[in-house]
């Protein structure tokens, strides 16, 4: 998970904190709405990414974001309203998808990847 907080934070503009809190966001998203099994391959070819989601999901519940998220009702606008609440523009957030699923493309597979973005509805303008 380095490797790809590394990357994430050069190609977006972020520092290495945020961009690890922004990635286990958008994979914490991918596993309540998207497809369970294609999900849980990407994050097993990253190694590191269950610990990160799961210290993202402990902060992330209440406060703003979940406000955020609530009012918005959820799916791609609930993620939106988490990553601004993180600290990302809404160019940061279409850099950070394109980098994440480019890289998951990379470690685990079109096959994998194609799935989860034809599954989330919405997803598919920021990957």
């Amino acid at each position: 998970m380095d490797e790809l907080v590394a990357r994430i934070a050069e190609k977006v503009g972020l520092d290495a904190g945020t961009a690890r809190k922004a990635i286990a966001i958008v994979l914490n998203f991918l596993l309540k709405e998207g497809p369970e099994t294609e999900v849980r391959q990407l994050i097993a070819a990253l190694p590191g990414a269950e610990t990160a989601m799961a210290e993202a999901s402990g902060n992330g519940k209440g406060g703003l974001a979940g406000m955020v998220g609530g009012l918005m009702g959820g799916g791609i606008m609930a993620l939106g309203g988490q990553l601004t609440s993180a600290g990302l523009s809404m160019g940061q957030m279409q850099a950070l998808g394109r980098e994440l699923f480019a890289y998951g493309r990379e470690k685990a597979g079109e096959d994998v990847m194609g799935p989860i973005v034809g599954a989330v509805p919405g997803l598919s303008q920021f990957v």
